[in-house]
């Protein structure tokens, strides 16, 4: 498989995949600002969102939706979540046959949709699939070594993809669990900006691993009844991604917990970034969809709480640790 690749989206994670690609393959990185588009091709840099990182030069950027679907037979999503039913209903389609991935970590907050369903629902592609797993940006731009999931429910078109994005420095693995992997990377967003806040308050390791014990427990949980498996859950799409997303300044949405934590407001943080964190998006949807199940996710719920229901982090630390007791296995 060595046909032409459009990203669309060039925030930090789109442009940084964009650049592996570029390093085999021809690659298109579509932007909804026509001046990051033009910094691409001039400078081959995206300031914005990386810094002055150069860029190959190789990358063709262009702010035409059009122009980078045109002939393009796999296309990576890689829209914030909020902004990916508008993309896809703009008109432009992609051409008949493509295979479409989806980079997003979020739920559509308006139906609880999953992307790759809002995908599905919108372009009706023969084969949707998925890539997740412990992939910081900037350390995936800096060359360091670390593994993705693809996760597609056809093994054969997986392992094409397998090849194709893999890399000396990214190492993907196949998963056939589609729902699994999706609604690990939604929820671990939303145990980071907790576990970000139990930082922010100067709680220290017992407490952050605790948080990531139970939050793995809580993604196992609701992922385990949408029909995911277990295993995925112990794996990248998991556990890996919740550490790597968990564990400093690097994640936004653990950055976004930690300045919860030191007091400041949800209005005040947002004010001063550009980068979204998915998490403070997600967190309702996810626990409508709990709700919906009857799948108790305290953690989720609470950080709903702090985000948007004005409850403040130690009210909501008191809620979690005052809790009825249980067995450690009643989430089996």
């Amino acid at each position: 498989m060595s046909e032409r690749i459009a990203v669309l989206g060039a925030g930090s994670w789109g442009t940084t995949f964009a650049a592996l690609l570029a390093k085999t393959h021809p690659v298109v990185l579509w932007s909804r600002s026509e001046l990051i588009a033009k910094e691409l091709v001039s400078q081959h840099t995206n300031s914005t969102y990386l810094g002055d990182h150069l860029l190959p030069e190789s990358i063709e950027a262009t702010s035409s939706l059009a122009e980078a679907l045109e002939g393009s037979k796999v296309v990576v999503m890689a829209v914030p979540s909020h902004g990916m039913r508008t993309v896809l209903t703009s008109g432009p389609r992609p051409v008949d046959g493509a295979i479409v991935i989806s980079l997003t970590k979020g739920l559509e907050e308006t139906s609880n949709l999953r992307m790759s369903e809002v995908i599905r629902q919108c372009w009706t592609p023969e084969h949707v699939g998925v890539l997740t797993g412990p992939n910081l940006a900037r350390e995936v731009l800096a060359g360091q070594p670390t593994a993705s999931v693809i996760a597609m429910d056809d093994e054969e078109i997986a392992k094409q993809l397998q090849a194709l994005f893999g890399s000396p420095t990214l190492r993907i693995y196949t998963n056939p669990d589609v729902v699994g992997c999706e609604i690990a990377g939604v929820t671990k967003n939303v145990m980071a900006i907790a576990i970000g806040v139990a930082t922010g308050l100067g709680l220290g390791d017992n407490t952050r691993a605790t948080l990531i014990t139970r939050s793995l427990a809580e993604i196992s949980r609701l992922g385990h009844a949408l029909g995911g498996h277990r295993q995925t859950f112990a794996g990248l799409a998991g556990l890996g991604d919740l550490v790597a997303t968990s564990l400093g300044p690097q994640s936004r949405n653990f950055s976004f917990g930690y300045a919860l934590g030191e007091g400041r407001s949800v209005d005040e943080i947002l004010h001063e970034t550009r980068m979204v964190a998915e998490g403070v998006r997600s967190c309702r949807p996810v626990v409508g969809l709990a709700e919906s199940l009857g799948v108790e996710v305290p953690v989720a719920r609470e950080v709903v709480a702090v985000c948007h229901e004005g409850s403040t982090p130690q009210d909501s630390m008191r809620r979690l640790m005052s809790r009825a007791n249980k067995s450690e296995f009643d989430d089996e």
